[in-house]
């Protein structure tokens, strides 16, 4: 999709409370200046003027982990069914086996999610696919489908996940090798010691994938306490052996919120190390990461909405604005600069995180950019303004959370 020549946005208030004046050519942002700069229009003519009307804009959201291939968004209601005996990951994937037997198929429930996103304000996205020896290649195929429809609506990256293990599922190694050739941009992978139970064997088919075919690598861990402590550190290990700063990631990392202190430390300071980013979706019932000392330490925290009305839980709405929220809320952020960093958690972070390219306001950037009634972020942050308007390279696509034609 090619944007409209030299679109001038007028009024537009930024995060740092300017109001200026945007002109967007061939989908970037190609000049921005104080609000009434005669210049700018003069140098830049327009076809056409749209007033934003000082209303807060922002870089298009980032939706750092999602789940396309088993969201019931859209389809019949699936009551939840709870674990036996506390949270098993084991059990909710056999909920979850059972549940998709009776689904809609695959495409109409992942288009339904994708465009609730996008409609929210969310123009990347990174989806995690089932991809092991239970199902095949078929989620993966039908989600490049979807991929590729709505390639002008939002960019997604996909991973490879195997969400029934690598090693105690027969054949995974070569369907996630094969998912990298069909179009998957990064490998996955799932509890390497509760699941499989072999640490050392999970990772070498992960890493050995990602070194194959020049991938990043985002690894489902779940596993709390020392466990799930000493995973991270045997996937920073191998993350730094093999030179791959800034391409992994490991999302969930529960057992980073069940430490404090000195562990804590140790632990932040081995991951900006390591160049490892985290993602959260700030869960209701476990230890997250713990953001702001992450950060701190100069950790890359990035959110996601994760599952969105499916087998491990009811709720998701697919707005990172919300996300950003609930962080907030849940990690005791009160101060403007607490809510801001909140937000960054689902723009800037998130971008960092995926290896966004052009991104944000900024001239030569994807002109990929939503409108807030908001004066300014930590209100966003708070407010979760509903009344919004998502620009997909300089086009308006989304209004008032519906999809414009």
């Amino acid at each position: 999709m090619t944007a409209l020549p030299n679109t001038h946005f007028t009024n537009a208030r930024l995060a740092d409370g300017a109001l200026v004046d945007i002109t967007v050519t061939d989908g970037r942002f190609s000049a921005i200046a104080p609000a009434g700069d005669s210049a700018l229009a003069t140098e830049t003519p327009a076809i056409e003027t749209i007033d934003l009307g000082g209303q807060l804009t922002v870089p298009g959201f980032v939706e750092g982990h999602i789940h396309l291939d088993t969201s019931f968004y859209g389809d019949a209601w699936r009551p939840h069914i709870p674990c036996t005996g506390g949270f098993d990951v084991r059990e909710r994937v056999a909920f979850q086996a059972r549940n998709l037997t009776a689904a809609a198929p695959i495409a109409v429930r992942a288009k339904n999610q994708l465009e609730l996103c996008v409609v929210h304000g969310s123009l990347s996205m990174r989806s995690h696919v089932m991809v092991d020896g239970s199902v095949g290649l078929k989620h993966l195929e039908a989600i490049l489908a979807v991929r590729e429809a709505h390639r002008d609506l939002i960019d997604v990256q996909l991973v490879a996940f195997p969400q029934s293990g690598i090693l105690s599922s027969l054949g995974t190694a070569e369907f996630l090798g094969e998912a990298l050739k069909l179009g998957c941009d990064l490998i996955g992978g799932l509890d390497p010691a509760s699941f499989d139970r072999d640490v050392k064997g999970h990772l070498d088919v992960v890493f050995g994938l990602a070194q194959k075919h020049g991938v990043g690598v985002d690894i489902h861990l779940h596993d709390g306490g020392t466990l799930g402590l000493f995973e991270i550190e045997e996937i920073a290990a191998r993350t730094r052996a093999l030179g791959m700063q800034g391409h992994v990631a490991v999302s969930h990392a529960y057992a980073l919120g069940e430490f404090s202190g000195d562990v804590l430390k140790k632990a932040g300071d081995m991951l900006a190390a390591s160049g490892i980013s985290i993602m959260t979706n700030a869960p209701g019932d476990h230890a997250f990461p713990p953001v702001a000392a992450l950060r701190q330490a100069g950790v890359t925290v990035f959110g996601g909405s994760d599952n969105i009305r499916d087998s491990w839980w009811p709720y998701g709405d697919g707005d990172m604005l919300n996300r950003a929220n609930m962080i907030g809320y849940r990690s005791g952020f009160y101060e403007d600069h607490e809510l801001e960093a909140a937000f960054d958690v689902v723009t800037y972070a998130g971008a960092r995180a995926l290896r966004l390219d052009n991104y944000g306001i900024g001239v030569g950037a994807s002109a990929d950019f939503v409108t807030l009634a908001a004066g300014h972020v930590p209100e966003a942050v708070v407010a979760v303004p509903k009344g919004r308007t998502v620009y997909r390279r300089g086009r308006a696509v989304a209004k008032d959370g519906k999809l414009l034609g």
